[in-house]
């Protein structure tokens, strides 16, 4: 294989490619033998039938698979030798070819531009550890304890209220007569929820225990014997018990029921919690400081295919004239994102990051745990949109990059109460609000901290491996 670059106008290239007939040859010779084991023409046997015969009949076939994979083959080599990075697809002209000729063809192609990463290590950020006062771990316990409802008896006597626990046995008739479903034994109805059937709960207000009701109801329209649904029901209940809430005590038994070893065990837990929502937002925010100080870096020219591409992104469900009027805004947005997408990029194969398949699984577990329910839904969806996987694919690896950059940039480290990481977080959420109205309005990008993983996402798709060539012209 014989490779030369041919022209150079800035980051596009022509690169001349000749292979000799021999290599055609053999390549022809090896698909001959492949196909000689499995084709049956009559007259001969398996595996004999001569290389002239299946040249008259599948010559033509043949040669079109032998020259698709000799210019996949060469045209990746070729790139690979001259350590070109394509942005976009690659062009390709056949000059000459044929069984028995030489193959000469020209590679068309845009090159990424060269980027350098050394800057990175001096990029500085904030880094915030947030200190959770006891105070606030203590308002955030007793919440929980309220809502942890405990009832106890009451004695016989005590009337009950909205609010309260009855425990009942019961035996339901329709026009006097027994039903499926018609008994209950120890049934327990908190008062004032009305969550039993409609309007069931007022009427056990004020019994005692051991008190016999009579509950008129109808029964609702969903009842699961439809022949009795929307019927009016009698129901004769025997109040077992009246139960009324107990104020929880915050103790190390609260503590053991909620799974923790003690109170100061769940105290450590609930301080950490808390530490961590807000960790979380502002590890966001020292991501976008990165990014930002990124679009700062210089690239001497990105190749104009990739604008376009951005701006399409950009402008989506956008009228003409909109997109006329917004393409200056749209082409500089689409230069930051490009440049921030291959500068990361090629730190990522600086470093030899990689996403491995458990990663991408415990992705996928991670979102099936943010939708409790759909489980079944959620990984089906997963298994059948591919695209939806390499979307998580360019999360993980845009993660990835980003906490290598911290390990390497330059932390400012600060520690901080809760209220100042509020007034952080708001002052943040504000300015990112601005800056979508001013700059991205119209075609309704997420915030800047949400639609970055684009940028890094876009930079592994301009680089790819060159498997697909697009033949231009036949001559």
């Amino acid at each position: 294989m014989k490779v030369t670059v041919e022209s150079k106008k800035g980051l596009n290239k022509d690169i001349k490619v000749i292979i000799d007939k021999k290599t055609i040859n053999n390549y022809m010779n090896d698909k001959y033998e492949e196909i000689k084991k499995n084709v049956v023409i009559k007259g001969f046997r398996p595996g004999k039938v001569p290389k002239e015969i299946l040249k008259k009949q599948f010559g033509k076939a043949i040669f079109g698979e032998v020259l698709d994979k000799v210019l996949k083959d060469t045209s990746t080599k070729a790139l690979d030798e001259n350590k070109i990075k394509p942005a976009g697809q690659p062009k390709i002209d056949l000059k000459t070819f044929g069984e028995d000729k030489d193959l000469e063809y020209i590679i068309s192609v845009t090159e990424l531009p060269k980027v350098d990463t050394k800057l990175i290590e001096n990029i500085k950020f904030n880094e915030y550890n947030v200190k959770i006062e006891a105070s606030e771990t203590d308002k955030r316990i007793n919440e929980i304890a309220k809502n942890q409802k405990n009832f106890k008896e009451v004695a016989d006597g005590v009337k009950s209220s909205s609010g309260d626990l009855v425990v009942f046995d019961y035996k339901a008739t329709i026009d006097g007569k027994d039903f499926k479903g018609s008994e209950g034994k120890n049934t327990q109805l908190e008062l004032g929820k009305d969550l039993f059937i409609k309007g069931f709960d007022n009427q056990l207000t004020g019994v005692k225990k051991n008190d016999e009701k009579v509950v008129d109801a109808i029964l609702p329209e969903n009842y699961p014997q439809k022949e009795f649904a929307n019927k009016k029901a009698k129901f004769n209940c025997k109040i077992l018990s009246v139960k009324k809430t107990e104020e929880v005590k915050v103790n190390d038994e609260f503590a053991k029921n909620l799974g923790t070893k003690d109170l100061n065990d769940l105290k450590k837990l609930i301080s950490k919690q808390i530490n961590d929502e807000y960790k979380n937002s502002l590890d966001a925010l020292g991501k976008n400081q990165i990014l930002k100080e990124i679009e700062k870096f210089k690239v001497n020219e990105i190749p104009e295919n990739l604008i376009e591409e951005e701006i399409k992104i950009l402008s989506q469900g956008m009228k003409e004239d909109e997109i006329k009027n917004k393409k200056k805004e749209f082409e500089e947005t689409a230069k930051k994102r490009i440049k921030v997408g291959l500068i990361l990029n090629e730190f990522g194969e600086q470093n030899k990051i990689k996403v491995e398949e458990h990663e991408i699984q415990a992705e996928v577990q991670k979102q099936i745990r943010m939708m409790p329910g759909q489980e079944k839904m959620v990984m089906e969806f997963y298994q059948k949109n591919p695209s939806a996987l390499a979307s998580l694919r360019g999360n993980v690896y845009e993660e990835k990059i980003i906490n290598l950059i911290k390990s390497k940039a330059k932390a400012n480290k600060k520690d901080i109460t809760k209220d100042e990481a509020e007034k952080i977080l708001k002052e943040a959420n504000a300015h990112n609000h601005s800056h979508d109205h001013s700059h991205e309005e119209n075609n309704k990008k997420k915030t800047q901290s949400k639609s970055k993983p684009q940028q890094v996402k876009k930079a592994k798709s301009i680089a790819p491996k060159t498997k697909k060539l697009k033949k231009v012209s036949k001559k």
